[in-house]
């Protein structure tokens, strides 16, 4: 049975940073592409950033570049997001996911976790 559980979520000013973490089971972790999505209220899930099997591969959405880190620790079989410098636009629930590292992200295929809030206050 596959499970993802995020912790690391809460509230914090404009300009912190929070690090989120995601614990995997059930799953091949070395076969796995992992990744962050999030859903701000009242707009579409999007995929924010990804990391490849082996961790030598990272892509980012525009919003976040240069801002979050996406990494991996397959012995613990656990993704993280640290995210830097924070807006009141980075608000929403956080999902960690997974998928086959040969197939495509497919929000209906996905493995899911429960999500985590994060809100980010001005």
């Amino acid at each position: 049975q596959v499970q993802l559980v995020e912790s690391g979520g809460g509230l914090v000013q404009a300009g912190g940073s929070l690090r989120l973490s995601c614990v995997a089971s059930g799953i091949v972790i070395t076969r796995t592409t992992l990744g962050w999505y999030r859903q701000a209220p009242g707009k579409q899930r999007e995929l924010v950033a990804s990391i490849n099997t082996g961790g030598s591969r990272t892509n980012y959405a525009d919003s976040v570049k240069g801002r979050f880190t996406i990494s991996r620790d397959n012995a613990k079989d656990t993704v993280y997001l640290q995210m830097n410098n924070l807006k009141p636009e980075d608000t929403g629930v956080y999902y960690c996911a997974g998928k086959r590292f040969d197939r495509s992200w497919d929000e209906n295929k996905n493995y899911w976790g429960q999500g985590t809030q994060v809100t980010v206050s001005s």
